[in-house]
């Protein structure tokens, strides 16, 4: 479970592309800290698992069906992404609770 609130705006080290699954590594400096292996971290609103973890550098694969519904499978080195670790047994619950969960793609019409 997630918040939603965006906890920091990392950025997009490597994006690999076979077939149509990928794999994304992103910079953090503040939801790297004491990330385990298979923790969910939402990446773009989006819950992935992290599988590798190097410093400041999280590794996660991504499904055809999460790249087919997200923005992810567009992201390149240097592109954004908005994180979130997720929440907490006890922590303060200032936003929703969100799943990270993806059921579809929307269409921005105007932006004002």
């Amino acid at each position: 479970m997630f918040t939603g609130l965006v906890e920091e705006c990392g950025s997009i080290v490597g994006s690999e592309f076979v077939g149509s699954s990928g794999r994304l590594t992103v910079h953090s400096e503040i939801v790297s800290r004491g990330v385990n292996l298979g923790d969910s971290i939402a990446v773009n609103g989006c819950c992935l698992t992290a599988i590798e973890i190097s410093g400041n550098e999280l590794v996660f694969d991504a499904v055809p069906e999460t790249l087919a519904r997200t923005n992810l499978g567009s992201l390149k080195p240097g592109d954004p992404v908005n994180l979130e670790r997720p929440l907490a047994v006890g922590d303060r619950l200032g936003g929703h609770f969100v799943q990270g969960h993806i059921d579809g793609v929307g269409n921005l019409m105007s932006l004002t």
